[in-house]
C-alpha cells in the first residue's frame, strides 16, 4: 500500500504516476492469522502472496482497486468475491462471506501496514513491519 499520497491526490491516484510499491512484511504483533506476505501494489491492482501452509506452494490473492469485483479463495479454498477500494487514506476489502460480509481496513501507522478486521470474536489488528 502506498504510504502517503502527495498533497490533493488519492492514493490511488498517487500510485498511477510511480513504479508498483512492493512490500515483504512479517507480522510484528499477532492479533490473529498474521504470517509473512508480499504485497504488491499498482495503480490498478493489490496482489498479495502468503507462504503455503507446510511448506507447500505460495498462494497469491488478486484484488482491483477500483471497487469492481474480483474472484479470490475463501475459507477452505472455495471460489468468492470480494471488492477492494480506498476510504481516503485507508484500503477498504469486502469479501463475500457465508456467514456475511468479511472486512478488512488496510492503513499505514508509523510506517507499518495495519489490517483491521471485525471477526465473529470481535475486532482483531495485525500489524506488519517491511522486512529487511
Amino acid at each position: 500500500m502506498s504510504a502517503a499520497a502527495p498533497a490533493g491526490e488519492t492514493p490511488s491516484a498517487a500510485s498511477a504516476a510511480r513504479p508498483p510499491v512492493v512490500w515483504s512484511v512479517a507480522c510484528s504483533h499477532s492479533g490473529g492469522g498474521g504470517g509473512p506476505m508480499t504485497v504488491k501494489q499498482t495503480a490498478t491492482e493489490l496482489s498479495i502472496e502468503r507462504a503455503g501452509r507446510g511448506g507447500g506452494a505460495p498462494t497469491t490473492t488478486v484484488y482491483k482497486l477500483d471497487g469492481t469485483e474480483s474472484k479470490v479463495m475463501g475459507r477452505g479454498g472455495a471460489e468468492t468475491t470480494a471488492t477492494a477500494k480506498f476510504d481516503g487514506a485507508k484500503l477498504v476489502i469486502t469479501t463475500k462471506a457465508e456467514g456475511g460480509d468479511q472486512v478488512q481496513t488496510w492503513s499505514m501507522e508509523g510506517g507499518n501496514l495495519v489490517i483491521e478486521r471485525t471477526t465473529p470474536n470481535g475486532p482483531v489488528k495485525t500489524t506488519y513491519k517491511k522486512a529487511t
